[in-house]
């Protein structure tokens, strides 16, 4: 706690983070408040809302290219300020959207609205990376993964209050409110240049597709260079994993084995447990990040959650499996937390946006590819726990193999910096 007390201090730091909040809160509120107008008003087509949860998530396989780019080329703070006023106005569209009627209007706008949004966190990040110490990195993530579990916990909890107290026009219209604090949040930061334009500056006119597409090679040859921030990002893959699975097992579980009358209802609660495993997993995390190297939390973490996944394979009672998925959702702040605090200190803040802009396509790559294999295999194929047996199994997988690579490669990175250092002397 004294570690987040102390970063707080920086001011613009504590701007960016609440910018962050009110941005995901933005994000989050409308979005489930309008899933649930669907599902009242088209309670006969459920296909709408899958469409919106696609709206969400589409836009990132076409943009993916240009997020990182534009992060490292533009004024990031101009970024993160414009995404979130455009986003905002979008949501008054989407409002307009709605009261016309017309669906593939709708989803338009939902897909306009989503694909502005990838453009703010890349840009945010990088500036984080900037203003804090490279001691302060992991206190940061460990902040980060906080918003998310909170988010995890009471997120639907919040959009689906919004929606039942002020109705889907109000609900979006709350997040327009908070993307614009969020906006307004990011204007009052006085970062410095060498922060906001690592590469010099740049106009829209100079980003012509050949800049572009240079760009992204050279973010993706960059990572694939440094052994270690390739076996870092490799961590994302499995998070794609874990979310693809997690997505869908436990309901599955309920579903098939332990309470086929019951399932939906417990599937709230496991929902609710799972991010209260998080919540508490983060605490933990940032707590040990003082105390152990960040390799070894990352073995840790992937290890402890992989083995009860499996354990939870074998549960024949609802209080048991809650009480295994509770043990799995702590391992999982370990990793994230180490990841994050361990990027920002080995990454070249000229290519951080390029970074970060390959994050998210490749969690959306190894979630879908897991949730098409479970829709392929089951349950023709596997029985339930046959799925808990290939996630669990995946995750001591990548255990073993970070076993045997993080120690080495972070201790070459060690001697390259101390050379640096004494290079510079």
């Amino acid at each position: 706690m004294k570690k987040f007390k102390e970063i707080f201090q920086n001011k613009n730091y504590a701007r960016l983070f609440f910018a962050n909040f009110t941005s995901q809160m933005g994000s989050t509120l409308g979005l489930t408040a309008f899933m649930f107008y669907l599902l009242d008003r088209f309670s006969d087509q459920p296909v709408y809302a899958s469409i919106t949860e696609l709206m969400y998530s589409l836009p990132t396989l076409a943009v993916f290219f240009l997020v990182g780019v534009f992060a490292d080329r533009m004024d990031r703070q101009k970024i993160a300020y414009y995404c979130d006023w455009i986003t905002a106005a979008l949501s008054v569209a989407l409002i307009g959207t709605i009261l016309i009627g017309w669906m593939p209007l709708i989803f338009f706008v939902l897909f306009l609205r989503s694909a502005v949004q990838k453009f703010f966190f890349p840009a945010e990040h990088a500036m984080v990376q900037g203003i804090l110490k490279e001691d302060d990195y992991t206190a940061a993530a460990g902040l980060n993964q906080l918003i998310m579990s909170l988010f995890m916990l009471f997120g639907n909890g919040l959009g689906i209050l919004a929606y039942w107290t002020v109705g889907v026009y109000g609900a979006i219209l709350v997040d327009a409110v908070t993307f614009g604090l969020s906006a307004l949040l990011i204007r009052s930061c006085r970062i410095a240049e060498e922060v906001r334009l690592p590469n010099g500056k740049h106009t829209l006119k100079d980003l012509n597709l050949k800049l572009v597409f240079r760009d992204f090679k050279v973010g993706m040859q960059y990572i694939l260079n440094n052994k270690l921030l390739s076996a870092l990002l490799a961590g994302f893959i499995v998070f794609g994993v874990v979310n693809g699975g997690f997505s869908v097992m436990p309901v599955f579980m309920l579903k098939y084995r332990l309470a086929p009358e019951t399932y939906e209802e417990l599937s709230v609660v496991i929902g609710m447990v799972f991010g209260a495993g998080i919540l508490l997993g983060s605490f933990i995390a940032t707590l040990l990040s003082q105390k152990i190297k960040l390799y070894q939390m990352i073995i840790a973490g992937i290890t402890i959650t992989g083995g009860f996944v499996i354990a939870a394979s074998f549960a024949e009672s609802i209080i048991l499996f809650m009480v295994l998925i509770f043990l799995t959702s702590l391992g999982l702040p370990l990793v994230n937390i180490a990841i994050g605090g361990w990027m920002p200190s080995i990454i070249d803040p000229k290519m951080m946006g390029r970074v970060q802009g390959w994050i998210s396509p490749l969690m959306m790559l190894s979630q879908s590819v897991t949730l098409g294999f479970i829709a392929y295999s089951f349950p023709a194929i596997l029985k339930v726990e046959m799925l808990y047996w290939l996630v669990g199994g995946c995750l001591i997988l990548v255990g073993l193999f970070y076993t045997a690579v993080l120690p080495k490669y972070s201790r070459t990175e060690e001697e390259l910096e101390k050379a640096a250092a004494e290079t510079a002397i």
